[in-house]
C-alpha cells in the first residue's frame, strides 16, 4: 500500500490498487468496536463477496476500490474522530453494496453478520418504551 490516495479520476481502480488483505484485516480488528457493527458488517460483506468465485470481475474491481478506500490511511474524515469519522467509510461500501448487490447472497450476508456477531457480540433487539404505570 502506498501512503498518498490515487490520483484524482482513478476512481475505484485506485483504491482497488490500495487494497491487501492483510490491511483490510488490520483494519477491521483495530477499528471494529470504534467503527460499529453497519461498517463492520457492509464491509464483511464485500469482502466474502470478492472471495466468491462466482462474483465477476468488474464487481471484484468495485468492491476492491471499496474496500481499499476503507483501510486506506488518510481518510476524507479522519476515523479517529468518533461516530463522524466512519461516515464517509459507510458511504462508500454502501454504494459498493447498491454496485454488487446481485452478488451479495444471503450466504454471503449470513457470513458477515456471523463475524460482526463474534466480534461485537450479538445485536440486541431494542427495548420497548414502557407505559408510566
Amino acid at each position: 500500500m502506498s501512503d498518498q490516495l490515487p490520483e484524482p479520476g482513478e476512481g475505484a481502480a485506485g483504491y482497488a490498487r490500495e487494497y491487501s488483505e492483510d490491511g483490510f484485516w488490520d483494519k477491521v480488528k483495530g477499528f471494529a468496536s470504534k467503527a460499529g457493527r453497519e461498517v463492520l458488517e457492509r464491509a464483511l460483506q464485500l469482502y466474502f463477496a470478492a472471495q466468491d468465485p462466482k462474483t465477476p470481475g468488474w464487481a471484484r474491481t468495485i468492491i476492491y476500490g471499496a474496500l481499499g478506500y476503507f483501510i486506506i490511511t488518510p481518510d476524507a474524515v479522519p476515523d479517529i474522530t468518533p461516530v463522524v469519522g466512519f461516515t464517509d467509510d459507510l458511504g462508500v461500501l454502501a454504494a459498493a453494496i447498491a454496485t454488487v448487490a446481485m452478488h451479495i447472497t444471503p450466504d454471503i450476508k449470513d457470513r458477515a453478520k456471523n463475524k460482526t456477531d463474534d466480534w461485537l457480540g450479538p445485536e440486541r433487539d431494542p427495548v420497548e418504551p414502557r407505559e408510566p404505570t
